[in-house]
Parts: C-alpha cells; structure tokens; sequence
C-alpha cells in the first residue's frame, strides 16, 4: 500500500515550529521515507499564525498536498484555520482539557504538552518534544531515531535528556490513553538520504564551484544563504561579508572577482533593484559574478516571507545599456546544487553576471535527496593569460577577439597590468569616446552569447510528445507541475509538462519545436502577468495557451493547479 501522509505543525512565531517540523522531518528520513516539507511563516518575531507542513512517502515527492492527516495545532486559532484541510479520519493534537471528542474533520486527541513538559523535563518549554513523541506514536514509529537526533542537535548531555524524556512522555500519553496507531508507518530499507532546503543546496554547490567570498545584507528569503557561508567560512577557508546594504555587496563580490577569487552576493527582488547599477559594472568591465535573487512578491516590501516568480523579466533586462548576462532558475533543491556549480563556471568562461533565479518555496523548502554526484564536475575558470616573454607588457584586458572572450588576467599576479574602466574603453582598458572603438566593444561583448547559447541544456518535455494537455512552466514549480500532470492523466485527459530553467538567453528554438504539436497548452507561474507567457510569445511568436496565475504569495500546489484546469476539486 502507498504511504503518503502530511503532518501540519501550525501555531504563532517563536513557538519553536521549524525546529519540531525539522526534526520530525529528519527522524522520518532516517526511517527510509521520501520528504517534503514547506513553510509558511509571517514578518514577524512572535504572535502571527505560521506552519511547517511535511509530506513523506514511500516513493520520492517533489511537491506539497494540500490535505492533512495529522494536524499539531499549538493555539485554538490554527486550530480553526487549518482544521478544513484534514482528512475525514485525521487526527488533531491539540493542548486541551477534555477527552477525544470528534471535531467533523477528524479527532481532536487532547494532551497536555506544557504539564507533561513540566513534569517529565521540567521545562515547559519542551512542549515540542512532547508534541513529537506524540505524532510518532500516532504512526507506531518508535523513538530510538529521535532519541539519536536530540543527542546529536543539542549542545549538552542535559538538554538532550530532558528533550528525549519530554518526547518519550508524549508518546507515553497517546498510547496509553488512545492506544491507536491510525497513521502506522514501518521503517523502510534503502541508501541513506540527505534532507535539505534550496538554500543549503545552492551553498554547497557554490562551495564546489570554489566559491571562497561572499558579501551580502540579510534579506529574506536569501539571509540563509549568508549564515550558512558564515558558519563554515572557517572550515572552508571562505571569506563572509555582512555587507552594509546591497550596493555595498555588490561591488564587494565584484572587486573579490575582478582580482581572481570566486564570489558571489544573494538577495531578494528590492535588494536586487540596489545591485543594478553593479550589474553594469560587472557588464561592462567584464568581471564575473555570481548574483542569487531569491525571490519574494513586491512590489517594494510586498510580502517579505512569501512566495512568488514576478521578477523574471526584471532581471532579464536589469540595467541600462545592453551586455550578455545569463538567468538560471533551477527547478529543485537538487538542481539548485548543480546548477550554482554551473553558475560559476559560465561567469567566468563568459565573463559575465549570472544569475540564479530562485524563489521563498524553493529556498526555505526541505526535501530528501541522494548525495550529489561530484565525479563529473570540472571546475572550469575560462580563458586565463598566460605571460611568456615580453607579451606581459602588451597585455589588453579587452582585447577584440572571434569569441568575444579576451583572455583574463589578475592583477598582482605576474607581469601583466590589468587596466579597465566603467566608462566605454578601447583594449587596453583606457576610458575612450571613439565611435569605431565603442561599436567593436559592444559587439565583442554581445559575441559571448554565440558561444552561451550553445551551452543551453535544452527544455525538458515530461510525458508523452502527444499529450491532449500541455503544463508549461518554469523554476520551482516542476514538481507541483509533474504531480498535476498525473491527476489529469488519471482522469483520462493525457497530459505533459514543458519545463525551462535555462531562460536566458532564451532557448526560442527549442520551445518553439516543442510547443508546435501541443493540442490545448497552459502556462502555470506564480505571478499575475503570465511572464513567461509573454517570453515565449515575444521569442517565437507562438501561444503557449492559457495563463494559469497564483500570486497570493503561497506556492503551487498541484490540487490548486489540477483545479484551475478542470474547475473541480482533485
């Protein structure tokens, strides 16, 4: 029988939510099972409503269900929000004073988390634990893997015991006063797994690229970026900056690249507006840089902690004047560490900015994967100058070449001088005002994107060539996408996914082959314009279908996008 259950754990800020979800997450995953885990938390330190959702499986998940079967609600408030969502026979956790009553949508099973807290760890703070030791005897799970957890998460031998004490005490509870296992779940054989967020895995593939310096200001949803590179910066000889704002980051990374070393900066959509003017900078003077834009919705402030995907066409043309840049969008927290090694390796081949177009549900989202496949990996650091004899004295930063790339020094590294400028510049690197001089430099830097473009993976098409439906979409949203694809396909309307993480310069060829032999096409993105909608129109003048838009600043789900196409429930 397939195992597919979703545990909500919904309360206010500062009641410990992430840190229950992650270790009820990470117990789960050394069980063998499959995970997904979002989280939907307000701009604020205490009060609000916030959750962390989980889904676990027996068979990989790559998206969020909306349906609940164990509900842990920390106050009566979510309680009421999110008691719709739970299935007909689920369970709520709740800390009340009355007995197991039904509640239309489930049972309220009723514990006393702070009492027990207080009596078994002496804390009531550890109502948590309690809360954890509780959904794993609703699914019969045992707590020798959350016994090993606690003792390798926490800093002292006390902590721990008490934590351990508190969670064994919850399950104590449930199973002596319910004595139901309504969820069981059996530990399942299989290679160990990694649970990350798409920010972990985006750091450590800028870590593998030989990313050694990073400057940035704090911004949700990319701040995580920054503490994880501050937290191993001694261990992986790794310089991180707190910048004091965006600009300052910006031409930070830009100044670290320009002398040799692997940088990058992370923001979000109005940290990124700050970072333009360096974009130039980098643009035309030709040094490498690796920019994050974690998005989030705006315009301005917006919605600091949610989700969106409107900044695509912004970054695209971010900047006055025209110069190569390329916009990755990876589609998973896997391919966010793969795709922040290939980042590198395109800025400096080209030597130019790349940015990695990511966004709220992929950065802070957690899922299981393998252990990433390094074997093929080549760090590539493009065309270097190599000084033999008296050509040093010769050597010009932005000499004209067929490729459009000039070979790169760094200065205070041999004889050759490294001169370039902000202003248009002739070879050498020497301010200039000549016409003939600024065409053939914006020519030459245009040229990169000959050689970019024959990088291009190309999209990936999911599903039969010639299904009746088409899902196109783009970044984080294939894995809700996929799982739409096969709700549709079951209700007997055949379905594929067009999917691009490549989006500039823009595959139009491939698209526009691929979407020549749809029957009934739908665009699904998380912002209200239909942005790649209107790129693949204005790239190869074809009607991808029709828009399918979520701007709420919550994810795609697949019931959510299975229902805008059939105007039913799944």
């Amino acid at each position: 029988m397939t195992v597919d259950i979703t545990i909500n754990i919904a309360g206010e800020a500062g009641q410990g939510l992430q840190s229950l979800g992650y270790l009820l997450a990470k117990t789960f995953t050394r069980g063998g099972y499959h995970i997904f885990a979002d989280q939907d938390y307000e701009s604020r330190i205490r009060g609000g409503s916030n959750f962390f959702r989980l889904r676990l499986k027996d068979s990989p998940v790559h998206a969020i269900s909306e349906q609940t079967h164990i509900l842990i609600a920390l106050n009566p408030e979510v309680m009421a929000l999110h008691q719709p969502d739970l299935v007909q026979d689920g369970r709520i956790i709740f800390d009340g004073s009355t007995p197991e009553s039904s509640s239309g949508n489930g049972s309220i099973i009723n514990i006393p988390l702070e009492r027990l807290a207080v009596e078994h760890a002496g804390n009531k703070i550890m109502f948590n634990s309690v809360a954890i030791g509780a959904v794993l005897a609703l699914t019969a799970f045992g707590l020798d893997i959350l016994t090993m957890l606690f003792k390798e998460h926490f800093k002292t031998t006390e902590i721990a015991e008490a934590n351990i004490a508190a969670a064994k005490a919850g399950y104590d509870y449930v199973m002596t006063e319910y004595g139901k296992t309504p969820f069981p779940l059996h530990r399942l054989p299989g290679d160990r797994m990694m649970l990350l967020n798409g920010n972990e895995a985006l750091s450590l593939g800028a870590v593998a690229a030989g990313c050694r310096f990073m400057s940035a200001y704090p911004m949700t949803p990319a701040s995580s970026i920054m503490e994880f590179m501050a937290q191993y910066s001694e261990s992986l000889d790794l310089v991180m900056v707190h910048a004091e704002d965006e600009i300052a980051a910006v031409n930070m990374a830009i100044g670290a690249s320009f002398a040799g070393v692997r940088a990058m900066t992370a923001t979000s959509g109005s940290g990124f507006c700050l970072m333009t003017e360096g974009l130039g900078l980098s643009g035309i003077t030709e040094t490498p840089l690796v920019i994050v834009n974690a998005q989030r919705p705006g315009p301005c402030v917006g919605l600091p902690t949610r989700t969106e995907q409107a900044d695509l066409l912004f970054v695209m043309h971010a900047h006055h004047g025209e110069f190569p840049r390329a916009v990755l969008a990876p589609a998973s927290v896997e391919d966010a560490f793969y795709t922040a090694f290939k980042a590198f390796n395109w800025a400096d081949r080209y030597q130019i900015p790349v940015i990695i177009l990511t966004d709220q549900h992929l950065a802070s989202s957690y899922t299981t994967v393998k252990p990433f496949d390094t074997s093929k990996l080549v760090i590539d650091r493009g065309e270097l100058f190599k000084a033999n004899g008296s050509n040093a004295s010769d050597y010009k930063r932005h000499a004209l070449t067929a490729s459009g790339i000039s070979p790169r020094a760094f200065p205070g590294f041999g004889p050759a001088l490294v001169v370039t400028d902000a202003d248009e510049h002739d070879e050498a690197g020497h301010l200039t005002e000549d016409a003939s001089i600024r065409n053939q430099q914006v020519e030459k830097r245009l040229k990169k994107l000959d050689g970019l473009k024959k990088q291009l993976n190309r999209p990936q098409l999911f599903g039969p060539a010639g299904a009746e439906i088409t899902l196109t979409g783009w970044g984080s949203s294939l894995g809700a996408l996929l799982e739409a694809a096969e709700m549709l396909t079951s209700k007997g309307m055949p379905t594929n996914v067009l999917h691009i993480t490549e989006l500039l310069p823009f595959p139009a060829k491939e698209v526009a082959e691929m979407l020549g032999t749809i029957q009934h096409g739908y665009v699904v993105e998380s912002n209200a314009t239909g942005q790649l909608h209107r790129l693949i129109r204005a790239e190869t003048g074809l009607d991808a279908g029709t828009k399918v838009s979520r701007y709420d600043g919550r994810p795609l789900t697949p019931a959510g996008i299975f229902k805008a196409i059939r105007g039913e429930e799944a």
